[in-house]
């Protein structure tokens, strides 16, 4: 079992296209494949029924994430109650300064997929956790992209699994043992 997975996708990501109708809320929370599981659908796709999806979210017993596509949903995404935010922090100006809104908030922020997003590491700010994403970290030389920043962030895995056979972290997980990076765990239990 792993120890934490934060960055799952469900069938709320109605326009996801990579999302099969088999990955629901109930399906996820029934596998029991972590410790700690939260759902982080696109926000963009859940802001107009967040209600029902935090709901739906909290009755699983799950931990509540949203993810957020960049600075033009920070405002909106500031505006819901959730446990945790994940970020698509593209290599912006405009991106950067909204991290530093986020982590005026309560709820902790992830960026998400760095390397896929030519995020500088370098630009974002203290107290961001930074993801090692199991479907993205093998398109870069995770080394030089995540080795230089190994002390000055703290940083979690995710599988980013839009389907059930994505719910796994053995690339990134290997990426963080050699890297020698310990995951930083967000919460004590699975869920509120």
């Amino acid at each position: 079992m792993l120890p934490q997975d934060l960055h799952i996708h469900t069938t709320w990501s109605h326009g996801d296209s990579a999302v099969v109708p088999e990955q629901t809320i109930e399906l996820i929370a029934a596998l029991g494949h972590a410790r700690i599981v939260g759902i982080s659908d696109h926000f963009e796709y859940v802001v107009e029924h967040f209600v029902d999806y935090e709901t739906a979210v909290r009755n699983a017993g799950l931990r509540l994430g949203i993810e957020v596509d960049g600075h033009p949903w920070v405002d909106a995404a500031l505006a819901v109650d959730c446990d945790y935010r994940i970020f698509h922090c593209y290599d912006r100006a405009a991106d950067y300064r909204a991290l530093e809104r986020l982590l005026a908030s309560a709820a902790p922020v992830i960026v998400a997929h760095p390397n896929a997003l030519d995020t500088d590491l370098r630009r974002v700010p203290p107290g961001c956790l930074v993801e090692i994403n199991n479907r993205y970290v093998w398109r870069c030389d995770w080394r030089g992209f995540y080795g230089p920043h190994v002390g000055r962030f703290e940083f979690v895995i995710g599988s980013d699994a839009h389907q059930p056979n994505w719910l796994g972290q053995s690339v990134a997980r290997h990426v963080a043992a050699e890297l020698g990076v310990r995951e930083r765990l967000l919460f004590s239990s699975g869920g509120p």
